[in-house]
């Protein structure tokens, strides 16, 4: 489809998909995904299954998230991103200002939030109040549905009615108690859960999205997509930041190998360490640097501005940054996440602001 229809999609409702065929009904219409246009459309199943009209369980959401100050999604294009990485790590970073934070992850068939905080193994446990969150620190509470599973390789393969009753189950029935910020890390792309989402939120006053995104067009291709889904279900997007832009790595850290011509490595990182070791040993404190997807486009600052939507930053692809959301703690915590730590944090910084200029 191109963006001609696109916009004219826009003009027939704030419900109504970028890709939807012509004459399409709206998402939130009782012949949504059942009518005669809906045959052939790529959403005629998410719709046809998302919840229409009015919901008494949506007077429960707004009752629970009154006690919300904030509520931030996370969205990505595309998988693999690093999204839920910067979701763990804004988390992070908030809890560290002594804010009282929730990390909600309703990626229902990939939770990886569990690992990246360090709380596999972890249950839920229920009380009068609802289901009591996991909490990493006394003001950092998580649920996700990999605590609920009985092993961590098990498969979810769930429909899209199973999924939105458990989003709208941890919306209306987790007991988070007074927050200042709601992060919501979601799925790669715009299918059930970010509908549901964005329905059951509509009426709590969301406060917006951040994108993440890598530099190369491909990914940026699924973010305009992601941006157009936003301005159709009335979400404002944040802004976007750019993740794995270029490698920023202590020359130290790094692995030399001599390549021959039958394409055998010859590994010579002891002796070339030793040799700038004894010839230049200062420039073993450098950070060697190097681009690692295409940006000349101009990666996602580009694209923001033809958008017009914030620009947020830029984080480097680092090796410290992937070893600290493996090992479920924090980047902030210590001094070893060199480039992506203050990176992060300087998004987080123009994040604060926007988000209180909204209160």
């Amino acid at each position: 489809m191109g963006e001609g229809e696109a916009m004219g999609n826009g003009d027939r409702g704030a419900d109504v998909p970028e890709n939807a065929p012509e004459h399409c009904p709206g998402t939130e219409s009782e012949m949504a995904g059942k009518a005669e246009a809906c045959a052939g459309c790529p959403n005629q199943e998410a719709c046809a299954t998302a919840p229409k009209g009015p919901d008494p369980d949506l007077v429960a959401i707004s009752e629970r998230m009154a006690t919300v100050k904030h509520k931030i999604l996370v969205l990505s294009g595309k998988g693999g991103v690093g999204k839920s990485t910067f979701a763990t790590q804004l988390s992070f970073a908030l809890a560290a200002m002594d804010y009282q934070v929730g990390l909600l992850d309703i990626d229902i068939c990939g939770p990886s939030i569990p690992k990246m905080l360090g709380l596999e193994g972890q249950e839920i446990h229920q009380s009068n109040l609802g289901w009591s969150p996991v909490y990493v620190e006394s003001n950092l509470g998580v649920m996700s549905i990999g605590f609920m599973l009985p092993d961590p390789d098990e498969a979810v393969i769930w429909r899209g009615p199973r999924k939105n009753g458990l989003i709208k189950q941890f919306l209306k029935d987790v007991d988070w108690g007074e927050l200042d910020y709601l992060v919501v890390d979601s799925p790669p792309g715009t299918s059930d859960e970010h509908i549901s989402i964005a329905q059951y939120l509509k009426a709590t006053d969301v406060d917006g999205a951040v994108i993440v995104t890598t530099p190369q067009q491909v990914s940026l291709i699924d973010v305009r997509k992601e941006i157009s889904f936003c301005n159709k279900v009335g979400i404002p997007v944040l802004g976007v930041v750019e993740n794995m832009s270029g490698i920023q790595q202590l020359l130290a850290d790094f692995k030399f190998v001599k390549i021959a011509e039958d394409g055998s490595e010859e590994d010579m990182t002891q002796s070339t360490l030793s040799y700038i070791k004894e010839k230049a040993p200062e420039l073993l404190s450098l950070f060697a640097c190097a681009e690692v997807f295409d940006s000349s486009s101009g990666g996602a600052a580009e694209m923001c501005k033809t958008r017009h939507v914030p620009f947020l930053g830029k984080v480097p692809l680092d090796p410290l940054l992937c070893k600290a959301a493996e090992n479920g703690r924090s980047c902030f915590a210590d001094q070893k996440c060199g480039p992506a730590a203050p990176a992060l944090r300087r998004i987080i910084e123009k994040l604060i602001p926007l988000l209180r200029s909204r209160e």
